[in-house]
């Protein structure tokens, strides 16, 4: 359950990174980030620039956040690799069996070098919340989890489609979660990994519905409202063919049906 919840779940850490030592720290800088490591090979520091810039192009444009800069100079994010995960988890408290984590808010990742698919899941799905959340507000509670956690999968390779497979399953077996109800699950607390990886399907699908069925401009105003009004369904009326959140899960429901 711990291993799912690594990979696929937006990881806080409220614990201050260690920087006691940072002499030790080097430094390789790309348009949108600054990686800071210690023994890592130049050889992993140079795939990790090459994979964070490319990852930061594809989900700002497939958000249709592409014309909006949010990390240059100053404001880039930054991403610690740690040497090994002993490293990793005595500098930022996380524990055995984490392969990485997020501080949003500030735009940090960190890691180690051989970490469990940091690279194609972890690295985009924290980047897929930190560049979400910096567009609609890190404090903003009219977000649900749903769409934050939906918007993050996303960009974990082809989900979209894995996702749809799995909810219309769900609904054949009469375990579909409707939207209201998944509003009110926080998937730390789910009991077993049928149920996290249902919430995370349909959290995918349902964001998936938003951004592929009704285009990238109308989800970019949806999330400016979503900014700006801070509720959901004033948000969602705004801008969707649907006057509330029932309608919008009766019409997503429908559509995978």
């Amino acid at each position: 359950m711990k291993k799912l919840i690594l990979i696929i779940l937006f990881v806080f850490s409220c614990l201050p990174i260690d920087l006691s030592i940072a002499d030790e720290w080097l430094e390789a800088k790309s348009s949108h980030f600054i990686v800071y490591y210690k023994d890592a090979k130049e050889s992993f520091i140079n795939r990790v620039i090459e994979k964070s810039e490319g990852y930061y192009d594809k989900i700002a444009d497939d958000l249709g956040f592409r014309r909006y800069n949010f990390w240059l100079w100053d404001n880039r994010a930054k991403i610690y690799i740690y040497n090994d995960a002993d490293d990793y988890q005595v500098s930022t408290g996380q524990p055995a069996w984490s392969s990485g984590s997020a501080i949003p808010k500030d735009k940090i990742i960190r890691t180690f070098p051989g970490a469990n698919d940091f690279f194609d899941r972890i690295l985009p799905h924290e980047m897929g919340h930190i560049i979400f959340r910096e567009f609609v507000g890190f404090d903003n509670n009219a977000v649900p989890v749903w769409l934050d956690e939906g918007v993050a999968s996303l960009e974990e390779g082809s989900k979209y489609s894995s996702a749809n497979m799995l909810v219309k399953q769900a609904i054949r077996n009469e375990d579909f979660i409707g939207l209201k109800e998944l509003a009110g699950l926080n998937p730390h607390l789910m009991p077993d990994d049928k149920s996290v990886n249902l919430f995370y399907a349909e959290s995918a699908s349902i964001a998936g519905f938003l951004i592929k069925e009704f285009g990238k401009d109308s989800f970019v105003l949806f999330c400016q409202n979503l900014r700006d009004k801070k509720d959901l369904e004033r948000s969602i009326s705004y801008v969707y063919p649907f006057r509330n959140i029932d309608e919008l899960s009766r019409a997503w429901q429908e559509h995978l049906e």
